[in-house]
């Protein structure tokens, strides 16, 4: 395999432009950027959106009493004074014993007895990650590096009550690129460091390599676990000014048959530790810190009091 492909020239480049214009007439393009930005809005502002993401607790394998009151092991407001006893067996696997008299709804359907909690990493299509929720508080499992987290949304988060919107640029076609994949070999890892200072090794299928305003730019590309869509996680000139200080995140299909990519940093926006202190984002690694301000996509986020 060729690992030094070179970026075609000018006038492939054009022709490639020319035929996703073609194929995308620029109406088709603005509607469907305003619709997807709609979405993105629509979902930070959900029931379990970064909006009303209110803790995450790390938990160290003892059992802990959950509960609203201040005689539990983990306060979370809007629970009960006892609500229930979070445990890890022997299998490694996590349950919650509901206090008595308390409901527990795990997944749409209500208990009184003790459910066992699928984390994200161990969930699968047939098992699926167990969302638990009480009054206007749900939770669910976590797992980072070697760390397992009880993460809490609240249905009145303040951080929610005072969305004020997203900021975006104004749509920019020139900003809709075509870049050309340079494949790695079959295997390949990128280390990527976290906001919470973990680092977590992501498959790193190959490279963009892209054309703007004369100048050629590489960006690493990632592949997340059962994913299809390429994941770049980047940072550029604007990062910290007019732009999230940590970088953007943007997905792409994957390269063609002919190995082009479309670069629609339109669509690029900010990680969910723009909206939280609770998340745990991935941060953009060396290679992907760019010598361009990019002014297309979101812009820094910016709460109804600022």
């Amino acid at each position: 395999m060729n690992l030094r492909a070179r970026l075609p020239g000018p006038v492939p480049v054009l022709l490639a432009l020319l035929a996703l214009s073609a194929a995308s007439p620029a109406s088709d393009w603005r509607s469907g950027l305003e619709d997807w930005r709609g979405q993105r809005a629509t979902a930070l502002a959900a029931a379990t959106g970064w909006l009303n993401l209110v803790g995450l607790h790390w938990l160290d394998g003892r059992p802990l009493r959950v509960g609203g009151g201040a005689g539990a092991d983990l306060v979370i407001d809007g629970l009960p004074a006892e609500f229930g006893t979070l445990a890890r067996g022997a299998d490694g696997d996590w349950t919650l014993a509901p206090a008595e008299g308390v409901v527990v709804e795990a997944d749409g359907v209500e208990s009184r007895d003790r459910v066992r909690l699928v984390s994200d990493r161990a969930a699968t299509a047939t098992r699926p990650q167990t969302r638990l929720r009480h009054g206007p508080v749900r939770m669910a499992l976590i797992e980072r590096g070697e760390r397992t987290g009880l993460r809490v949304w609240h249905a009145q988060a303040a951080a929610r009550a005072g969305h004020a919107g997203l900021d975006w640029y104004p749509p920019d076609p020139d900003w809709r690129l075509v870049a050309r994949w340079q494949a790695h070999p079959p295997g390949r890892t990128l280390d990527i460091a976290t906001v919470i200072d973990t680092i977590e090794p992501m498959a790193n299928p190959g490279a963009l390599v892209f054309e703007h305003d004369g100048r050629s730019h590489r960006i690493e590309a990632l592949r997340e676990e059962g994913a299809e869509q390429l994941f770049l996680i980047f940072a550029d000139r604007t990062s910290g000014r007019a732009t999230y200080g940590a970088g953007r995140y943007l997905y792409t299909a994957p390269p063609d048959a002919e190995g082009r990519v479309e670069l629609d940093f339109n669509r690029a926006y900010n990680p969910p530790c723009a909206y939280t202190p609770f998340a745990t984002c991935p941060l953009p690694p060396p290679e992907n810190r760019l010598d361009l301000a990019i002014t297309a996509g979101e812009r820094t986020y910016r709460k109804a009091a600022e």
